[in-house]
């Protein structure tokens, strides 16, 4: 798929397995031309990697909300391409999701104090 994709964008979990997952084998794959967005977790992506790749001519551009380190230094290599955007990670400040977030988390406070069982538990194995 990387290799056929006009634009690939990422959208998982920063887990072990995920850490890393786009870097210099992926990046290769990618098909020259394509674009790379991150919106998941920096460590995802591998900085150095997609450093070189860009160097090199390989993507057409790279948008990314979050990114590895986090933030950036001012004068950071990434920063430097003009086909590169960095964003504050910022991807979830719409007012829409920034609502939806405060609801779940007063209904987790609520049902807390209550004395319930939360009904967003990230970790529902502390009920066990």
């Amino acid at each position: 798929m990387l290799a056929e994709a006009d634009l690939v964008s990422i959208h998982v979990p920063l887990t072990d397995a995920t850490r890393g997952l786009i870097g210099r084998e992926a990046l290769g794959l990618m098909k020259p031309g394509s674009y790379l967005v991150n919106t998941s977790r920096g460590p995802v992506v591998d900085t150095q990697a997609l450093v070189e790749a860009l160097h090199h001519g390989r993507l057409a551009g790279v948008a990314l909300d979050v990114t590895d380190p986090e933030p950036l230094g001012a004068n950071h290599e990434l920063i430097q391409f003009d086909n590169v955007l960095v964003t504050p990670h910022i991807a979830s400040a719409s007012l829409r999701s920034r609502e939806g977030m405060a609801n779940l988390a007063v209904s987790n406070i609520l049902a807390a104090l209550s004395g319930d069982r939360m009904p967003h538990c990230v970790n529902p194995q502390v009920y066990a």
